[in-house]
């Protein structure tokens, strides 16, 4: 009896275990299924306004839009759009889906790419920055269900399951997070170089793998097939036929015996631009590794090194003319010239630094910035380059040096102006005004030599007039210099150098004020009056004679709308500065009722469909009243066409419809005053919201 009760209490015992732990499995299992609830953001959130340090949400679809704003590569400023940095970044598509975020601190410096359907912008520093990646919570993370926003907007959204843990149990009163995750910190360490301030030299990634760089440059037209630039072998201006000036000239070695022509240097001085900080392209962003290319394998250990020259301060690139057309004589002339150069200039590592690229059908690195270190090196080095030969595509040298030339492997400083020679016998034989554009955009100074410009009998061989006109920023001399003779060639030396070492001058490259089309939309509405419209029209005035105006640089047109819209002028009317300011003094005053939407559909329509490639498309809006009709349609239409939109409003207008006619963010793009005499206020700060804009875009 005993034992049956012992055997009963054990068998008990053990039930009661079984049970117990079925139950424990269970409630694990149960446990474990528990699903993280997921709240949704829109489109348009920015990570900056969400407090919360790390988090996992769910995206809409359609956030592959121009408005919703991008800025960096890999690392975001917290003031992107969450949804469409995780589309940049290729963790979703446009369908939308599950990310995870994390916030890092702030970088000095955001890259700009073309990435997944989505265009990145460029920025120079950030207080704050975010990562994004697969939507899987991290092991030993608990993440929210309810996103908590630094301003009033909430995702009102409640947890479906009470085990469900929140980040922190306490409202989170900080408006940025800029502390990064403690177990970030060691990822960060060893995927991304650490961030330096721009205005300083980039260091290099420690990475060893090569990329290119990503921006794309537009290949030069292809030349016309049988035209070559041949020129008489004995006299210029000879009756030679037009079949002869059309077949390349072998390099037999004979040279044509001219007399030395008076060389006359053509004064110029480029306006000073007052609101411009970045008139030179920076280093190579904190993501960028360099690329495999003949620069890399011409890299040579510097066999001694010089101070240089302090005062002139410049990494300099000459683009050298081998083609056949100038004879085995003329390019050693072109040799010595580049030789006395370098001497003149003083080479050395805090001073110029200098490159050269041989082109004829191709171009091709002779050697990079690095190679060489001091004057007498790099001159031996030039006496020993051989010719190429070929044609003279100085468009395709453009094009590829703006690629390839000047990064860090190349020995590219950064915090020095880059600055393009291009020497030219006669005329090039493709087009290069597009090349030179891309190149001053990237923020390369181009200077031309041309030698031996064309007859009028050989006129008619030139495929691009006026080439050293479209080629550089301005047509006022100063980034151009003709030689009448490739023996008079040595005489311009002293002045050469002296330009391209006078850096507080080096501003030829595309900058806020010469590189857009301003579109002004006014007001003529009854409201206006014919005084006040006067003072509207001194406003526009004042601000187009900030702007360097010419037909290759920024251009002005006008609209003005009632009930109605009439185009007062176009981008293409008028080209000089003082045209410009005489056409918006005679605008007469319309009057009539305010139909704003209209007016910026017939602005768009109108001009901004017309502006150039790659010109920055802007619109000023200027208005004293509400809209007859609805304005938001019209200007996402706008914006997501290109136009970058500034509201300026006047005593009645209405502050909402300013706002969705801005561009975003729209404090930085629409202004209000009380009264059409305080509209000068804005003048400089307009301006300087432009520049800033300008000057947060990709370069490359």
């Amino acid at each position: 009896a005993l034992l049956t009760m012992k055997a009963t209490v054990i068998a008990t015992f053990f039930g009661v275990f079984l049970v117990c732990t079925y139950a424990a499995k269970e409630a694990t299992k149960k446990m474990k299924k528990a699903k993280l609830y997921v709240p949704q953001i829109d489109c348009d959130v920015k990570a900056g306004k969400i407090i919360n340090p790390e988090f996992i949400a769910r995206c809409p679809p359609g956030c592959q839009d121009v408005k919703y704003r991008v800025y960096g590569t890999d690392i975001y400023a917290s003031f992107s759009s969450v949804c469409s940095a995780a589309i940049h970044s290729g963790i979703i598509d446009n369908a939308g889906g599950k990310i995870l975020v994390q916030k890092v601190s702030g970088h000095s410096g955001y890259r700009g790419t073309f990435s997944n359907g989505v265009r990145s912008l460029s920025l120079p520093r950030w207080r704050e920055s975010f990562l994004v990646s697969e939507g899987k919570p991290r092991k030993g993370v608990t993440y929210p269900s309810t996103l908590e926003y630094s301003s009033s907007k909430s995702t009102a959204v409640k947890s479906g399951n009470d085990c469900v843990n929140v980040l922190t149990g306490d409202t989170v009163h900080k408006v940025y997070q800029t502390s990064p995750v403690p177990t970030l910190a060691t990822q960060l360490a060893t995927t991304t170089p650490t961030p330096t301030d721009p205005s300083t030299t980039t260091p290099k990634p420690t990475t060893t793998s090569a990329t290119t760089r990503t921006t794309t440059v537009a290949a030069a037209a292809k030349t016309q097939p049988g035209l070559h630039r041949v020129r008489g072998i004995a006299f210029r201006g000879t009756s030679t036929s037009a079949s002869n000036r059309n077949i390349l000239r072998p390099n037999t070695g004979i040279q044509r015996q001219e007399p030395v022509d008076t060389f006359r240097r053509v004064a110029g001085s480029p306006a000073h631009l007052a609101m411009e900080t970045d008139s030179w392209k920076p280093g190579l962003s904190l993501f960028d590794t360099g690329f495999s290319s003949k620069e890399e394998l011409n890299s040579k250990p510097l066999e001694s090194t010089s101070q240089g020259n302090p005062n002139c301060k410049v990494d300099l690139s000459f683009l050298m003319d081998g083609s056949w057309s100038i004879g085995k004589r003329r390019f050693q002339l072109q040799k010595q010239f580049l030789s006395n150069v370098a001497q003149a200039l003083g080479i050395g590592s805090t001073g110029p630094l200098m490159g050269i690229i041989q082109y004829g059908d191709d171009p091709s690195t002779e050697f990079n910035l690095k190679t060489y270190a001091n004057s007498k090196d790099l001159r031996n080095a030039i006496e020993k380059i051989p010719q190429k030969g070929g044609l003279s595509n100085a468009g395709k040298a453009l094009a590829f040096v703006n690629k390839n030339f000047f990064s860090d492997a190349n020995g590219n400083r950064g915090g020095a102006p880059n600055v393009v020679v291009v020497m030219v016998d006669g005329w090039p034989t493709d087009r290069v005004e597009e090349a030179s554009r891309l190149a001053r955009e990237s923020g390369i100074n181009i200077f031309f030599v041309t030698i031996e410009s064309a007859a009028e009998s050989e006129k008619q061989n030139v495929i691009e007039p006026n080439f050293v006109d479209k080629a550089v920023c301005r047509t006022n001399g100063f980034y151009s210099i003709n030689v009448p003779s490739w023996f008079s060639l040595h005489k311009v030396v002293q002045p050469l150098v002296k330009r391209v070492c006078d850096t507080d001058r080096l501003v030829c490259s595309k900058t806020c004020l010469n590189s857009a089309d301003i579109g002004f939309v006014i007001d003529g509405s009854s409201s206006v009056g014919t005084s006040n419209f006067r003072t509207v029209l001194q406003f526009v005035a004042n601000i187009s004679k900030e702007f360097e105006i010419s037909d290759t640089d920024t251009r002005i047109g006008a609209v003005q709308y009632t009930y109605e819209q009439r185009l007062e002028f176009s981008f293409d009317k008028y080209s000089t500065k003082q045209d410009v300011l005489s056409a918006i003094k005679r605008i007469s005053y319309w009057s009539g009722g305010t139909s704003t939407g209209a007016a910026i559909s017939y602005a768009s329509e109108q001009l901004f469909s017309k502006s150039k490639p790659n010109k920055r498309k802007i619109m000023i809006l200027i208005t004293d009243g509400r809209s007859y009709d609805d304005v938001r349609v019209p200007a996402m239409a706008a914006h997501r066409n290109g136009v970058i939109a500034y509201s300026v409003g006047v005593a009645w207008a209405a502050q909402d419809e300013l706002e969705a006619i801005a561009t975003d963010p729209d404090k930085e793009h629409s202004f209000f005053v009380d009264e059409f005499d305080n509209l000068y206020r804005f003048v400089n700060q307009l301006i300087q919201n432009i520049c800033t804009e300008f000057n947060a875009q990709p370069r490359n």
